[in-house]
């Protein structure tokens, strides 16, 4: 199924006249003219279009100014405010982002109320087709069984839009079709309604027939998710990953598993390759003008007009220590106990794109280079990268570039919008779902349910992978571009050492996917361990221009609620700090 974003103008027009509300006063409920009432929408095509519409809003974006910033690619929320990456950019360049990478930000920052409005305006869409569904049961223009179908989509939609909001807020409201607006509160656990909506999406069938739509696969992930997060109960999670393992698919019923090489996953023709689960669908050059495009990345990518890819706008740029992690030992394994920073991998930091620059020649875990962009080292197929010139400050942001949603020099114009103010438009979507992950979910779980032996065997199944030369960044005549070497664990003595493993693999193999830090506060880390990387990143040259004296505590682990939002609600919702 394409995203469609090109008719959403028309849904959510739909949607404004099904959420609106008309007095006893109003004159014989004269519609107004133009618009779609329920009668006319209760039928299998007009709900399947409003769901388009609720399908449409995954990606986290909805047509407010700039709000690919609060995109579902979480790269602020998930990354940078894990310091995977910093802003990247200059100072004044999306200057309301600061006092979010400063973990600074007032309850008014705009940026925040902007990630708020994203998800419940995907509620409300959730919301009003559920209404239209039960509509068209009661008059009997669906079946009950095409209405299982479309309810069984609406409610796992519901709860990931829920789920991103408690990411993000911690306290939020739980809004179905049957709120009641006038009762609002954000002080109730709504972990279970969550977890419910999830769960109603397994009765979805595995052939959804559209690569877009959510299947029983999609929603087992999600609910073996919920289920770690909330009610940390990897027993039951297990058994439904170890299902996925064993039986899932694509939405459109093909097969999924791990892809031979890492760098592939990234590949714009793999978008929907065997790695992915679920992928958010983009597409380009369709009458749309980008808008269909991955709108999430529009910035992210090497600042350098007309040599470099996007030539806009130099945000999402990797952090020293993401980059330290990828260093290791002479048998390829991660360092322990975080010591990759006290050897870190050497950058042109201050160095001229002019001037000669060798790059690091110690052990390096191969996955850097298809997740970091440095100075030395090939960049997909535009050559390698030239460090500064491909910088908009440096001194500001530090000597790397973002690579993982960058398209080929020979895809542009065809995976990438022509015509626009950016080739940042690309169809490549983005994968919220990997094979990979799915794997480190279950050896999360079997780590916890005391299953060392069979959580080993998954994590090595993915550092094998990475260690597939044929997967690593190559130089022009073929040879690889840094000293790669990676091994396999051979055992874990206990839980502490299998978990540490684990988290630095989410961490290798995850990062820049905007996933960090939802993981550290999932793990009960969220303080100490973003505070460890903050300490070590303030360190660097840019290190006091972009983070100041930045410090992270108790009320950084949840973004404030919009003081905007509180004003709305005439004080039903309360402040979580």
């Amino acid at each position: 199924m394409k995203k469609i974003k090109i008719s959403i103008s028309i849904i959510f027009a739909i949607l404004l006249v099904l959420n609106g509300c008309q007095s006893e006063s109003d004159f014989f409920d004269i519609k107004p003219k133009g618009s779609l009432g329920e009668d006319v929408l209760a039928n299998e095509k007009g709900i399947n279009t409003l769901l388009i519409g609720a399908y449409s809003m995954v990606d986290g974006v909805s047509g407010y100014d700039f709000d690919l910033n609060v995109s579902s690619i979480n790269w602020v929320w998930g990354d940078v405010r894990a310091v995977i990456a910093n802003k990247g950019t200059d100072a004044g360049d999306a200057s309301g982002l600061n006092p979010i990478v400063r973990f600074e930000e007032p309850a008014s920052n705009s940026y925040v109320n902007d990630k708020w409005k994203v998800y419940y305006d995907g509620i409300s869409r959730v919301n009003a087709v559920v209404t239209v569904i039960n509509k068209a049961l009661e008059a009997g223009t669906i079946t009950q069984e095409q209405g299982d179908l479309f309810l069984n989509q609406c409610r796992p939609l519901r709860g990931f839009f829920h789920m991103e909001l408690v990411n993000n807020f911690d306290m939020i409201p739980y809004i179905d079709e049957n709120t009641d607006h006038e009762a609002l509160t954000n002080t109730e656990d709504i972990s279970d309604k969550i977890i419910a909506d999830f769960q109603a999406g397994t009765n979805l069938p595995q052939n959804m027939t559209d690569i877009g739509r959510w299947n029983k696969t999609v929603c087992q992930v999600f609910y073996a998710k919920a289920l770690m997060q909330f009610k940390g109960d990897y027993a039951a999670a297990k058994t439904v990953l170890a299902d996925v393992v064993a039986n899932g698919v694509k939405p459109n019923g093909a097969a999924i598993g791990l892809a031979l090489t890492y760098g592939e996953i990234f590949d714009i023709v793999e978008r929907n390759g065997i790695e992915s689960v679920y992928t958010v669908q983009a597409s380009v050059n369709d009458g749309s003008g980008g808008l269909n495009g991955a709108h999430g990345a529009l910035l992210n990518f090497p600042y350098k007009g007309g040599a470099s890819p996007g030539g806009c706008c130099g945000f999402f740029q990797p952090s020293q220590e993401y980059v330290n992690s990828f260093r290791t030992d002479e048998n390829g394994l991660p360092l322990p106990n975080f010591t990759y920073n006290d050897d870190p991998i050497k950058n042109d930091q201050g160095i001229d794109a002019a001037d000669a620059f060798t790059p690091d020649a110690g052990n390096i875990d191969p996955r850097l280079d298809w997740s970091v962009g440095r100075r030395g080292i090939p960049y997909w197929d535009w050559g390698p990268h030239t460090g500064a010139d491909w910088i908009r400050d440096q001194s500001y942001a530090g000597p790397y570039s973002p690579k993982k949603q960058v398209y080929k020099k020979s895809q542009e114009g065809v995976y990438t919008e022509v015509g626009g103010w950016t080739s940042g438009w690309t169809a490549n979507g983005y994968r919220m779902i990997r094979y990979s992950e799915v794997l480190l979910l279950l050896a999360e779980c079997q780590i916890e349910t005391g299953e060392l032996d069979q959580a080993l065997n998954n994590i090595n199944k993915i550092r094998e992978r990475a260690a597939n030369p044929d997967g690593f960044v190559k130089n022009e005549d073929g040879t690889p571009a840094a000293n790669y070497v990676i091994g396999l664990y051979t055992s874990f003595a206990n839980k502490d050492a299998a978990t540490y493993a684990l988290r630095m693999e989410r961490k290798l193999e995850l990062g820049m996917e905007g996933k960090r830090f939802f993981d550290l506060k999932r793990w009960g880390i969220a303080i100490t361990e973003t505070s460890r990387a903050l300490t070590y990143e303030k360190t660097m040259p840019w290190g006091g221009p972009h983070y100041g004296s930045a410090t992270v505590g108790p009320e950084d682990i949840a973004l404030p609620i919009p003081q905007r939002q509180i004003d709305l609600s005439n004080g039903m919702l309360v402040q979580n700090r």
